[in-house]
């Protein structure tokens, strides 16, 4: 896993956000079917949203660690509910700025 600059971030949150959650993270918490989807989609998608149905903070954030620890991903934001998640697929479909 490469680690971001903040020019690429910034591109990211830039994109994410005309994005739609594509995962939805219930009462059950971040169970193996819920990392196969993040899985899948980020695999598909590259960028996405994940949208957590709880109220905790701590929670998400405790989530979104395990999310990019566990499958080679970037925390890209962590705004209220929603969680935004990259990882560059073997063939990228996005093209990252270079940093200055």
């Amino acid at each position: 896993m490469t680690q971001l600059n903040a020019i690429q971030r910034r591109y990211l949150r830039a994109q994410a956000h005309a994005l739609r959650p594509v995962v939805m993270i219930g009462d059950a918490g971040l169970s193996a079917t819920v990392m196969h989807e993040i899985d899948i989609n980020l695999k598909a998608h590259e960028l996405i949203k994940i949208r957590v149905l709880g109220d905790d903070r701590t929670a998400r954030d405790t989530m979104l660690d395990s999310i990019c620890t566990t499958l080679n991903a970037e925390n890209i934001q962590h705004i209220g509910k929603l969680l935004i998640v990259y990882r560059a697929a073997e063939k990228p479909k996005l093209t990252l700025p270079k940093s200055k």
